[in-house]
């Protein structure tokens, strides 16, 4: 195998277009047997070749060859240095974090997911860490709202579920003259259709849970970096919190990444389908998709993604309405979830952003009678009719 450290010389298949990237992936095929598919090394620890050696694989909660090509795949996708394959979104998050110190401030999306805001609000603040949770489509508020002790900027983009978009190319761009980190959820789009390191991004961060496994079957976690000097810190961390991925989780989201360009496209097909659609239906007051010509950051969504995604949120007229939908449907699923190829729909409120205070959340527009749709990649017609005969 090639030196397991060596993520600045691996083969990045430069000359191949990111719907080939994600099939080959960075070895691809293994290298000692010749599998097509990349072994499952289901070992905890490595034999040593000799005292004076330094071997290249030692004990699994450090490194492990399944995990390890999918890290590097990953750093290919995001066009990295480096990557974190760990056991959750959460987890990748938290290994983000770590980067911070007491009397740190962070920056973050208001509109965030409720998990990363339990996570600033109930372990950052108790070790010392300052937060402001802002409208970052607002570049004015983000000047306004730096502070000389302001060290990193933490994006949602589209954020989670108002489907607000930051311009990331702006906002790295304002945290680097102040020496900050700029680290940005890729989870909604992925790699495939936005990569924010080549847009100025320090870290990208990703819910692996979601589109990149695709399938509802394996939790797990991303962290690209572009600088290696931070790679190696976090590196140290994630020794330190054991928090590396499987090699039975990791395999399975080798692959799921195997199919992403495909499914990627079907779901922001049929997004844009639904999408329209709900907008006609009497009971629905407001749909939320970036992919709308009238919404207020589509021109920064087309500068800076190649494709809108597969997510949209809508708000329909009572409480008795969503009820009678997550009665009734029979297609959609009602479940917390996003990102596998079945139709996921779910209520903020009661499930994801429960750790939000009322008032924030009527304030941001996440009330009683929103809904959010991860849109499958069934027949856009069949969700649709679902939809439909749910409401009625």
């Amino acid at each position: 195998m090639k030196d397991s450290k060596d993520y600045q010389n691996f083969d990045r298949k430069e000359n191949l277009k990111l719907a080939s990237k994600v099939v080959h992936g960075a070895l691809g095929v293994d290298p000692v047997t010749g599998s097509i598919s990349f072994p499952i090394y289901q070992t905890a620890t490595f034999k040593h070749s000799g005292i004076e050696k330094k071997d290249p694989y030692n004990y699994a909660r450090c490194i492990n060859p399944t995990r390890e090509e999918l890290e590097k795949t990953m750093t290919i996708l995001e066009e990295g240095t480096r990557a974190f394959a760990v056991n959750s979104g959460m987890a990748a998050t938290t290994l983000v974090f770590s980067l911070l110190k007491p009397g740190d401030h962070i920056i973050m999306s208001d509109d965030i997911y409720g998990g990363t805001f339990r996570e600033v609000n109930e372990v950052l603040t108790v070790n010392g860490v300052e937060y402001d949770s802002i409208d970052l489509s607002d570049l004015d508020l983000l000047k306004k709202t730096i502070k000389k002790n302001t060290k990193m900027i933490f994006i949602e983009t589209p954020t989670n579920p108002m489907m607000k978009v930051a311009d990331i190319e702006k906002i790295s761009k304002i945290g680097h003259e102040i020496g900050a980190l700029v680290v940005v959820d890729n989870t909604f789009l992925t790699p495939y259709f936005q990569r924010p390191l080549t847009l100025g991004a320090d870290i990208v961060v990703h819910s692996g849970t979601k589109y990149l496994a695709g399938h509802n079957d394996v939790l797990g976690g991303i962290v690209v970096v572009k600088d290696s000097q931070i790679g190696e810190k976090l590196e140290i961390q994630m020794y330190i919190y054991g928090a590396g991925l499987g090699p039975m989780d990791s395999w399975l989201m080798l692959r799921g990444l195997k199919t992403l360009a495909l499914r990627m496209d079907k779901h922001a097909e049929n997004a844009m389908k639904v999408a329209n659609w709900l907008r006609k239906e009497p009971m629905v007051e407001q749909v939320y998709y970036v992919g709308f010509e009238d919404h207020k950051d589509y021109a920064v969504t087309k500068k800076q993604t190649t494709g809108f995604g597969g997510m949209i949120s809508f708000r329909v007229d009572s409480m008795e309405t969503v009820n009678k939908i997550l009665a009734n449907l029979k297609l959609v699923t009602f479940a917390e979830s996003l990102g596998g190829v079945e139709s996921l729909i779910t209520h903020p409120v009661s499930r994801t952003h429960t750790e939000i205070s009322e008032d924030k959340r009527n304030a941001l527009g996440i009330t009683d009678t929103l809904l959010r749709l991860s849109v499958g990649i069934e027949d856009a017609d069949d969700i649709i009719a679902d939809l439909k005969q749910a409401m009625e």
